[in-house]
């Protein structure tokens, strides 16, 4: 039986992707506690970083056959986590701002009107399709549309050529095209 804990994590990553289940072991021994410790330092909050983390490494194993490491284990992993952090702390601001909105509504007693509750339902789903797009995709988009990098911007920012870039964005737009059908052109209001 190998040693594994001496495997680089390129060898690691080899071995993953083919179903090895003692590589991915080793993986998990080596980064849980680092990738613990920046979603706790972040959430505050010790038992959504563990699900944070723990949600983490089952997709890894899930879609181990289909993973595409293009710089280290460590920066995918990292990025990973990272991803998840953002989308917690997101869905914390969207519950918090709900709980604000409801006590604003309680302490005026006016009403909200249907147009706005439509334009925040409509937010809400482009926001969850677009959650629903690789890693990879849906950060090469979330720059273009919602940071409003270029294209030139986002190949530096992230090591990746142009072509990449703009590859990425038009999959993601047909992605979302396909998911939202009519309600597509909306996503232009919102992101652009």
């Amino acid at each position: 039986m190998s040693d594994y804990n001496t495997f680089s994590d390129w060898e690691l990553t080899s071995l993953l992707k083919v179903g090895d289940r003692m590589a991915y072991t080793e993986i998990y021994k080596r980064y849980t506690g680092v990738l613990y410790r920046h979603a706790f330092s972040k959430l505050h909050d010790r038992e959504e970083a563990k699900d944070a983390v723990q949600e983490l490494f089952a997709v890894l194993w899930s879609k181990r056959t289909n993973i595409f490491i293009s710089t280290t284990l460590s920066g995918y992993l990292y990025s990973a986590i990272r991803n998840r952090v953002l989308n917690a702390i997101s869905h914390k601001k969207v519950a918090s701002d709900y709980i604000v909105s409801l006590q604003d509504f309680a302490g005026k007693e006016e009403a909200i009107t249907d147009h706005l509750v439509r334009e925040r339902e409509l937010a809400n789903l482009i926001e969850k399709e677009i959650s629903n797009l690789p890693d990879k995709m849906r950060e090469v988009f979330e720059l273009s549309r919602k940071a409003n990098l270029s294209h030139r911007e986002i190949a530096q920012k992230l090591d990746l050529s142009e072509k990449t870039v703009k590859n990425q964005v038009n999959n993601a737009l047909k992605i979302l095209r396909v998911k939202l059908g009519s309600l597509f052109f909306l996503i232009f209001l919102f992101y652009n």
